[in-house]
């Protein structure tokens, strides 16, 4: 799936830990839903979007700094209607792209990302129970409908070889129960899962990703029950079950949850790796050091001179001034990139994912019906079983 650039990238990222691998571009605040474990969209909405001339200059900048990969995110991405010209700025210049929406995509916008090289593709899938997964998005009726025929185009219109799908589901109390299922079924239809626990903030300390909603917090009398997930799904994933997280990751999901501290910056002395390994890119293409934060001056990474500055010690200062007062995140990517790239164990399980053993894929294409059956088929399997 990776080409020869990106893979000499993240093998470059993994010896010097000082080449940004993962980079994640906010290209809009724009979004269809209003999910419950997201501020995202209030956090990024004083910010305008950036030119394609400029994120033309910014991959161009991307390109010589060795970035590996690069997540369009949002808000929802398929809101831009360039978002194939924004993937092709990047995957021209050997940039890979990794697209993340909750299903609002269309046919022909689904088409044309994928022509234009967007062949990674996640989808957010948080519950089997179409009602559940439209409460979760802010009570959007059909929103689960939507992301399952999505699903089902991407797996039409994806190639077999060569692209790689995943469903995102965060962790809450709306659906603990259901988290295996939704493993199940990205199982069956040959998509890993990746988890993401809810992250709560307050007015007191904002954050741009993270819910104000204190009611979405865990209590004590959940703890018991998410460690039981967490070594059911660990157990399903050592038996042939598709989930993408590694060990650790699954460890800090059990101390993230009850308020300890994670482990996972342990290697760097308990600071996150941004800017050496990963950072964050607004609307408007400036720097942030995260999803959660920015820093005081504005760095805009398609300006001719960012790849000089990224490499300055008063750059690096700033940011450190910020990385080294957080207390830590638990959102997927951040964590996973340090893990895979500081953590043995962890780089032999993502050389499977992605090299040696892929799923096969030999069930593409689905159809929405059959998406919904396999969906219902579970969770009769489920009731039968209780």
């Amino acid at each position: 799936m990776f080409s020869i650039p990106t893979k000499f990238n993240l093998a470059k990222a993994a010896v010097f830990k000082d080449t940004p691998a993962y980079v994640q571009f906010y290209i809009t605040a724009r979004c269809n839903l209003t999910c419950e474990q997201c501020n995202i969209i209030y956090a990024n909405a004083d910010v305008r979007e950036c030119s394609l001339y400029e994120i033309n200059k910014m991959a161009d900048n991307f390109a010589k700094m060795g970035v590996a990969i690069i997540l369009l995110t949002g808000g929802e991405p398929f809101a831009r209607k360039d978002l194939p010209d924004i993937i092709k700025a990047f995957e021209s210049r050997g940039v890979h792209v990794r697209m993340q929406t909750n299903g609002f995509a269309s046919e022909e916008q689904i088409v044309k990302c994928i022509e234009s090289g967007g062949r990674d593709i996640s989808i957010s899938l948080d519950s089997l129970q179409p009602h559940n997964q439209d409460k979760i998005n802010g009570q959007f009726k059909d929103s689960w409908h939507k992301a399952l025929k999505s699903i089902s185009l991407f797996t039409k219109h994806l190639p077999k070889k060569g692209s790689f799908a995943s469903l995102g589901c965060v962790l809450s109390k709306s659906n603990l129960e259901e988290v295996k299922d939704v493993i199940r079924f990205g199982t069956k239809i040959s998509w890993f899962t990746s988890l993401v626990p809810i992250h709560v903030s307050n007015y007191a300390h904002p954050r741009g990703f993270r819910t104000f909603d204190q009611k979405m917090k865990f209590e004590d009398c959940h703890f018991d029950k998410i460690d039981n997930l967490i070594e059911d799904i660990r157990r399903m994933r050592k038996q042939g079950y598709l989930l993408y997280d590694s060990d650790q990751y699954l460890d800090d999901i059990k101390r993230f949850t009850k308020g300890l501290e994670t482990s996972w910056r342990s290697k760097n002395d308990n600071v996150c790796d941004s800017p050496n390994l990963y950072f964050a890119v607004l609307p408007n293409g400036h720097f942030q050091p995260c999803c959660d934060f920015r820093i005081k001056n504005s760095y805009p990474t398609y300006a001719d001179d960012f790849p000089k500055k990224y490499k300055e010690k008063s750059f690096r200062d700033e940011v450190f001034e910020t990385t080294s007062a957080c207390d830590g995140c638990m959102y997927g990517s951040y964590p996973e990139i340090t893990i895979s790239l500081r953590y043995m164990s962890a780089k032999i399980q993502r050389a499977k994912t992605f090299f040696s053993a892929p799923p096969k894929k030999n069930n593409w294409p689905l159809s929405y019906e059959e998406l919904v059956d396999i969906s219902q088929d579970i969770l009769n399997s489920n009731a039968k079983e209780n």
